[in-house]
């Protein structure tokens, strides 16, 4: 149940059209939802507006699918991260709309009836190596029913390839910007652009990038001003943070 089902059930209880048990019979199933071991966050699309996405690594075929299962019936969609390939060929047979994607490892059944303003979303990569992360956080945008205009192998090291996409970057209502190595790129795009720079670090890097650690503290310690830091590889947590920012904008 999202906000516009609640909003529509409360006027059916005023008006009279549905009586005040049979409201709070569908209410009982409201905050969560049981599902074998799993239990669904239900409550979330009210409380956040984005539903619970089902976090798959460490957690059993069963575990996932059930928890799919709860969400889909809630929502009418459902979004799986962290997907191993071999999972999504059986979550496949149990959900044959759903659509798994190789590079950033989400399985994604339906979409999200989101609305947001027309200004996309910039997802920048400093290099293909970085892909992964960006198209977690890519898709997990359009997912939500966000545009996202994505900006690819344009890390410092070769600066002109970032300037030649200037003017896309500044046309951006929101920036994330992905890079591993010494991870630089969000501090230089902090200092071109006006929209709010979500950085996230990749563990992708020679031995001293420490899996992500060497990137991870350049971003917290950019002289960028205002710069948002998400965790290691975390590329679902960032598209979060942009769908907050969005929410907000879309109330003004």
């Amino acid at each position: 149940m999202n906000e516009s089902n609640l909003r529509d059930l409360l006027a059916q209880v005023s008006s009279g059209a549905v009586p005040p048990g049979q409201a709070l019979e569908l209410l009982r199933t409201l905050p969560f939802a049981e599902a074998g071991q799993v239990l669904a966050d239900t409550h979330r699309m009210i409380r956040q507006g984005f539903p619970e996405a089902v976090y798959a690594e460490g957690k059993t075929l069963t575990q996932t699918s059930d928890a799919l299962t709860a969400l889909v019936a809630a929502h009418g969609s459902a979004l799986a991260t962290r997907v191993k390939p071999e999972a999504a060929v059986l979550l496949q047979q149990t959900f044959p709309t759903g659509i798994y994607d190789n590079v950033s490892r989400l399985f994604r059944i339906g979409q999200m009836n989101g609305s947001f303003p027309l200004v996309p979303v910039a997802v920048v990569c400093a290099g293909t190596s970085d892909l992964p992360v960006a198209e977690e956080a890519a898709q997990t945008l359009e997912f939500a029913g966000a545009r996202v205009n994505r900006i690819t192998d344009v890390g410092v090291a070769g600066l002109h390839r970032l300037l030649a996409r200037l003017d896309d970057l500044r046309a951006a209502s929101i920036v994330i910007a992905v890079a591993g190595m010494e991870g630089a790129l969000p501090s230089v795009l902090g200092g071109l652009v006006a929209a709010p720079v979500i950085a996230v670090p990749t563990s992708v890097g020679y031995g001293a990038n420490l899996h992500g650690i060497s990137a991870l503290l350049t971003m917290l310690n950019s002289c960028a001003s205002g710069l948002t830091v998400a965790n290691i590889d975390n590329g679902f947590g960032a598209a979060m943070a942009a769908l907050r920012i969005l929410n907000l904008q879309s109330k003004v």
